[in-house]
């Protein structure tokens, strides 16, 4: 079984967008993320991008959009020499209460299910407290808030010092350059 590294995607690889990313156009990678992820593609870890998007549920982008968004950020991180072995993508709004989307561990139960994964020596990377919760909940060893994205404000909420410990780095490259040698 081999570990795996999860991580989301909107405040971690790319930036997040108020009114949500709708297209291509929307998407602005952070330089840092790509790095990271050529820095690590030869790790034994499996990675694993994962991705709550509301949008969908909402009726703001299609399924086929977010699909298509997700599928061309990984081609751009694979181009760069970095890996992406799977994504999972929860396309529902937080009202539906569906076990996938995060702070649920749905979409990392799923891909450790599918693709054999050793959880206690995983790593899950957020930008959000429902990240950190997520991979708690799941098992995840090890849990990490960066402070790209949401993730400074996150750290500050009342609920950070009501949950389990947590590592806190700057971004994902300082996360993965500590974390994953």
């Amino acid at each position: 079984m081999n570990p795996a590294l999860f991580l989301d995607r909107d405040g971690v690889i790319i930036e997040n967008r108020p009114n949500y990313v709708r297209t291509w156009s929307d998407v602005s990678i952070y330089p840092q993320a790509v790095r990271a992820l050529k820095k690590i593609e030869a790790s034994e870890y499996k990675i694993f991008m994962l991705t709550n998007q509301s949008a969908v549920g909402r009726g703001i982008i299609s399924h086929s959009t977010a699909d298509k968004i997700n599928r061309r950020l990984v081609k751009e991180i694979e181009s760069a020499g970095g890996r992406v072995d799977g994504v999972f993508m929860c396309p529902h709004t937080p009202h539906e209460n569906c076990p996938c989307r995060k702070p649920q561990p749905g979409m990392i139960l799923e891909a450790a299910a599918s693709s054999q994964l050793d959880l206690n020596n995983s790593i899950m990377i957020g930008d959000a407290l429902s990240d950190i919760i997520a991979g708690q909940t799941a098992g995840v060893g090890q849990n990490v808030l960066v402070y790209t994205g949401r993730g400074l404000a996150q750290s500050n909420l009342p609920l950070a010092n009501k949950i389990s410990p947590f590592l806190v780095y700057e971004n994902l490259l300082d996360a993965l350059s500590d974390l994953i040698r």
